[in-house]
């Protein structure tokens, strides 16, 4: 894609509303997100061949590093609408990827069968939050499901540990976790929303909540952008709010 930056990517018209979750906690829904969503989706449908398998976290499929057009937009769209309604004071740095969920069930691993936060790794002075657009229409590929933990601190920090080195067989026989996408509420974690997937529609959440992306149909999963569960995901990390 071409640098236009005279050229406004999101839609000022957009419509951005607040989907509840449970426990208080909320997302951030953008309905007709982009001004042309097609541009995007023909630049991944180009690009077919450049994506390649995460290797970098559990995501099951694979990405492509966005363009910078994008990244640029998504950041200024961020900031200008999006930043104020988060614990996130000040914007430190982001990053943005095209993404295809790919994974067949059976060959999951055990970290890939359980919810995940964004916010690993990062310092008490820290934020995280990411966001999703949903670039296909085929609406039971799927959207993101959030969670909430239902054992202790202890025993779910455990149950992360183990789903990193632990065997499918092994992970399965403990955690007594059936294999394949999480699709709802288990001995671990309970389901507290989900959000309906939708043609050129984005979500803002907190990284820090448990979430996944909710498969509920993985036999129509493609590495063809056209059909496949094409989304782009964005990551913010900012400094927290005084207190």
């Amino acid at each position: 894609m071409a640098a236009t930056a005279a050229i406004p990517i999101f839609n000022p018209q957009a419509r951005i509303h607040t989907e509840r979750l449970g426990n208080g906690l909320s997302c951030l829904v953008v309905d007709d997100a982009l001004l042309d969503p097609e541009r995007l989706l023909q630049f991944a449908v180009t690009q077919r061949q450049a994506f390649q398998p995460v290797d970098f976290n559990a995501y099951p499929g694979i990405y492509l590093p966005a363009p910078r057009e994008i990244l640029v937009a998504l950041e200024d769209f961020f900031v200008r609408n999006v930043r104020r309604l988060f614990d996130a004071r000040r914007s430190l740095h982001m990053h943005c990827r095209l993404s295809m969920v790919t994974t067949p069930p059976q060959t999951l691993r055990p970290n890939q069968w359980i919810c995940h936060r964004d916010s690993d790794g990062l310092n008490a002075q820290q934020s995280v939050q990411a966001s999703v657009l949903y670039l296909f229409k085929d609406e039971t590929l799927g959207g993101t499901s959030f969670y909430e933990q239902i054992r202790s601190v202890e025993e779910t920090a455990q149950l992360f540990r183990d789903a990193e080195k632990f065997s499918a067989a092994d992970f399965a026989q403990k955690y007594s976790i059936e294999p394949g996408y999480i699709q709802q509420s288990n001995r671990y974690f309970k389901q507290i929303g989900r959000i309906t997937p939708k043609w050129n529609r984005m979500i803002f959440y907190d990284g820090n909540i448990l979430h996944s992306g909710d498969i509920l149909a993985p036999e129509k999963l493609s590495a063809d952008p056209r059909i496949g569960r094409l989304t782009l995901n964005g990551f913010f990390t900012s400094r927290r709010n005084a207190v």
